[in-house]
């Protein structure tokens, strides 16, 4: 008995000590003094889609349509985009854009044809949403455009038709005919994507097969808008396979006068094997834990197809472009087969921080990304129900980083700690840093643990006052519903320093963005 009690004691005082360790605040150091590269703030893009709800109902009702609208475009998704500061939409698609076809998209929209979506439930599209309307909608937002032209199934001539009609200020018979659509002056195109996951559903091309279309429409999709430049992204990579990677940059070190790129396209999602299984609502820790662990593998990835594009660029003049990302889960019970519509609940929040953190301190290679999707699909700022729309707390992350577009990041080091559930093991803490454009420092930092709070101390660094936002919720399930729509938002936070310490407190399961004074 004796050793026995002797064997509980020391467990006791080990627990103990465990536990104090726990309890102690962690350490963060910003590195003020050792500026990196700019965010770019086009990281912050985002994709719109034929897909399900994406575009109807969720952008476009109509100008006749009982929603306020103004010229057929929601005027409530249009105010929410703006606070968040859209810089970049990408449009078409997705699978989308290689069946596209832009001619169906312009003229009286009357006279448009209706076609098949086969890629998104086979349900019929009507081409209400254009050219010209998808134009207005980035106007309206603020942002710019990304167009992905058809690699699999057009043409290099559609896609060099689409890119005068919509670019020259010549007096072209394509001018002309944009011109009589409604617009005479040129339109200025910031992105041009050429092609969409040509190895898979934009026609299943081996790299060496896409690398010799992609130096063709790369050739012939010209900008001829001299006061709007336009760079041109490559597909790349499916995930871990680095076989496009390769090739692509390859072609580009050996490219002659002919042809250039600007960019080169990732696509991942955080889905947990396909098809996706892993529901948006009701889920346990171990399925919010998996997730998460899938989701910090995107670190891994850049830096993998990162070192494969500094054999071929060390001077980072190609920008991996990550213009798919985001939660892929089992489709809302009830909705429409090929909509893809989730819920969006706070481990959205902690998934989308975590990729933000990611690309930043990739800031030097990543300067773009898009999240899928922006309304009613994947991974949305916003749901729409009829005249209703409300935002998620993926909407609230976006907005809470509107700081660090195009803010220069500072290193930070810390001990992230340890979060453990079911054999899971994960950093329990992510954080970066970036002073703004206008000198001040922002800190981010997430809380993964959905069971214990964590208090962040600022290390010798000066800083006296920390103020800004915190997004947390009951669980790590909850969501924004239209009956209830404000369960997950952002709360303000302050923290004063104490003699020379200044403490930050963080909710578990917590996402926070303060400026340090």
């Amino acid at each position: 008995m004796r050793i026995v009690r002797s064997i509980l004691l020391g467990l006791m005082l080990v627990a103990a000590s465990v536990s104090a360790r726990e309890g102690e605040p962690v350490v963060l150091q910003v590195a003020i003094d050792k500026p990196g590269a700019t965010i770019d703030r086009n990281v912050f893009g985002q994709f719109a889609e034929h897909l399900g709800r994406g575009i109807y109902e969720g952008v476009w009702v109509g100008p006749d349509s009982t929603i306020p609208n103004t010229r057929g475009i929601r005027n409530d998704v249009v105010a929410a985009l703006k606070e968040i500061r859209v810089p970049n939409v990408r449009w078409p698609g997705g699978c989308f854009a290689d069946e596209y076809h832009w001619r169906n998209g312009i003229g009286p929209a009357a006279k448009r044809p209706a076609t098949l979506n086969p890629n998104w439930g086979g349900v019929i599209e009507p081409n209400s949403f254009g050219t010209h309307e998808f134009m207005e909608f980035v106007k309206q937002i603020g942002a710019e455009a990304y167009l992905s032209v058809n690699v699999g199934s057009g043409t290099p001539r559609e896609a060099a038709e689409w890119l005068e009609y919509l670019t020259t200020g010549q007096p072209t018979e394509l001018a002309r005919e944009r011109a009589a659509n409604g617009h005479s002056e040129p339109y200025g195109i910031s992105f041009l994507g050429l092609g969409n996951e040509n190895w898979g559903c934009g026609g299943s091309m081996t790299p060496d097969y896409y690398v010799s279309q992609l130096k063709i429409y790369a050739r012939y999709s010209r900008n001829y808008n001299a006061a709007h430049s336009m760079k041109k992204i490559a597909v790349g990579p499916d995930g871990t396979d680095t076989g496009y990677t390769e090739a692509v940059m390859k072609a580009w070190k050996e490219r002659n006068w002919s042809w250039d790129i600007d960019g080169l396209s990732l696509h991942s999602y955080t889905v947990g094997g396909w098809p996706p299984k892993y529901v948006a609502t009701g889920f346990g820790e171990k399925e919010y834990a998996t997730l998460i662990k899938e989701t910090l593998r995107m670190e891994d990835l850049v830096r993998t197809h990162g070192a494969i594009m500094d054999k071929y660029d060390p001077e980072k003049k190609i920008a991996l472009v990550v213009d798919e990302w985001g939660a892929w889960l089992a489709p809302t019970e009830g909705s429409k087969e090929g909509f893809l519509e989730q819920q969006n609940s706070q481990r959205d929040a902690i998934i989308a921080a975590l990729n933000f953190n990611t690309f930043a301190r990739h800031a030097a290679r990543v300067r773009m990304a898009n999240i899928a999707q922006m309304v009613n699909v994947l991974q949305a700022m916003i749901l729409t129900d009829k005249e209703r729309m409300l935002l998620t707390p993926t909407y609230h992350v976006h907005r809470m980083y509107v700081p660090f577009q195009d803010a220069t990041y500072l290193p930070v080091s810390f001990d992230a700690g340890s979060y453990t559930v079911d054999g899971i093991t994960l950093p329990r803490l992510d954080a970066v840093a970036a002073r703004s454009k206008d000198g001040k420092v922002w800190l981010a930092v997430a809380n993964v643990d959905p069971t214990r709070g964590v208090d962040i101390e600022l290390g010798a660094t000066g800083f006296m006052r920390a103020t800004g936002e915190s997004l947390t919720a009951p669980k790590i399930d909850s969501v924004n519903t239209f009956a209830a729509p404000a369960t997950v938002a952002p709360k303000r936070i302050e923290a004063k320093a104490s003699g020379k310490k200044l403490t930050l407190k963080l909710a578990p399961h917590s996402v926070t963005v303060v400026a340090l004074d």
